[in-house]
């Protein structure tokens, strides 16, 4: 049944639009060019043409239909009920009326032209009326806004409610997910106080690659090279660096030169890894209930998968008791494995695990703490976010093993910064420290050599950072 005749069977008697309900919630209306009293009565119509839309659509029969369908039957009833309109409007704002219901109805409202965007990498929400975006690394306010905080915290509800979790008064801060695996953050009061805050990290639709990495400066040819190396031989990897620096998105490329043939187990917070190969189980944690009961956290995932016969154990993060298990699995049979932590160098990132673990409520001598840290990971990768907003490898470290109880750990490449050019772009080089990693013989023998040449230091001696 289409939506015209199903409007005749329900509301044969109905002329034009219906009065608003009082506690219904009104659209937004994204601020343009026009005169504020136009926007106004601009806004009067979509108030209208809104609820008179919900009042004659039957939703549950809609959600049965195919989401194309959906969509159609959707549009036909806006540009219906758009005719009816006393309101004289001219073809540019009902296409902009309509569009903006559309993005209400079926999507994320206000949200929805961002998230079209491929060129947004954030969408981050401080309060109803003030969103900004990052492009390329910089952030830049728009001119995007919600009606009020209900209406930003409607949104949220509905992106949270679509993984399964909740927000409100007693569990006020969430993680989920977009269904294009996007990651949501939202934190709403009492924790905040101008109202529902909300952050996105898009998911890039075209995953990139080692090349794009290579073609956007990230890192050289040579890096990338041993890169694939690490992956194929087993080597055990610590990605480190601060918020945005892409330390997701270097693991899901090197998860990419695992073989086909291995068993791959995901471990996360909230879903983020894209990987490509077709043996692969994903886990994800479990927050707790209403009743503070039913949490499932990234420590019990670990203890578990390690009895489903993984062959590689992938932890989106590790952030807490759950560094133990995991370097447990690193170091007892599960080579290959790879994590990420938040750290600013590859030291800080070997004093953040021993803090997880001294945080664990684990009995352990320092010495021994740090044997397990050594014995269990090769390579330490430290990415950052440079002010110019280019994501970039600053360095790649080899741990070598323990020496006077200190851990021992030698650089192999590192970033040389130079300075800054005319236009804010941060200058300098890739460069080899001139050290040979024990790992290349293991390389070889795992069918990806090195040759030694890549790890030739440049002749001008290195500059300090």
């Amino acid at each position: 049944m289409s939506w015209l005749e199903y409007n005749k069977k329900i509301n044969k008697t109905a002329q034009g639009p219906k009065l608003v309900p009082k506690e219904s919630k009104p659209l937004v209306v994204v601020p343009s060019q026009q005169d504020e009293g136009r926007e106004n009565r601009l806004y009067e119509v979509k108030r209208r043409v809104h609820h008179c839309l919900l009042e004659r659509l039957d939703l549950s029969q809609l959600e049965e239909l195919d989401e194309k369908l959906r969509a159609k039957e959707i549009r036909q009833a806006i540009g219906m009920l758009l005719e009816e309109e006393k309101e004289p409007l001219n073809m540019r704002e009902r296409a902009r009326l309509a569009r903006e219901m559309e993005f209400e109805i079926l999507g994320l409202g206000p949200l929805e032209p961002l998230l079209l965007d491929p060129a947004i990498s954030d969408i981050l929400v401080n309060r109803y009326n003030q969103v900004y975006v990052e492009r390329k690394g910089c952030l830049e306010l728009t001119d995007v806004r919600f009606q009020d905080n209900d209406h930003l915290l409607k949104i949220i509800n509905k992106i949270v409610s679509n993984v399964g979790r909740r927000i409100d008064e007693s569990v006020p801060m969430v993680d989920a997910r977009l269904p294009d695996g996007s990651r949501v953050n939202a934190i709403i009061s009492p924790l905040t106080l101008d109202g529902p805050m909300l952050s996105i990290r898009r998911f890039s639709v075209q995953r990139p690659s080692l090349e794009d990495l290579i073609d956007k400066g990230s890192l050289t040819a040579e890096i990338g090279e041993t890169l694939k190396a690490i992956a194929v031989s087993k080597l055990n990897v610590l990605i480190s660096g601060g918020t945005g620096a892409g330390k997701t998105t270097l693991l899901n490329i090197l998860s990419g030169y695992i073989p086909a043939t291995e068993r791959i187990i995901t471990i996360e917070d909230s879903a983020e890894l894209q990987l490509q190969q077709e043996h692969v189980c994903r886990l994800e944690t479990r927050p707790a209930n209403i009743e503070g009961k039913g949490e499932v956290s990234q420590r019990d995932l670990v203890k578990n998968c390690l009895r489903m016969r993984p062959d590689r154990v992938i932890v989106g993060e590790v952030r807490g008791a759950e560094v133990i298990d995991m370097l447990t699995a690193m170091n007892t049979g599960h080579e290959g494995s790879m994590t990420t932590v938040h750290a600013n160098t590859p030291r800080d990132a070997l004093l953040r695990l021993e803090t997880m673990i001294s945080l664990s409520g684990v009995s352990i001598q320092e010495k021994a703490m740090r044997q397990m840290i050594s014995s269990s990971i090769d390579v330490v990768i430290q990415l950052v976010r440079l002010s110019d907003g280019v994501r970039r490898m600053s360095a790649m470290s080899e741990i070598t093993g323990m020496e006077s109880g200190v851990i021992s750990m030698q650089d192999i490449f590192v970033f040389e910064r130079q300075g800054i050019d005319e236009q804010g772009k941060i200058l300098g080089r890739f460069v080899a420290t001139g050290v040979r990693p024990r790992f290349v013989e293991r390389c070889r023998l795992f069918g990806a050599p090195l040759p030694d040449g890549i790890f030739v230091p440049p002749t001008r001696p290195l500059g300090r950072f």
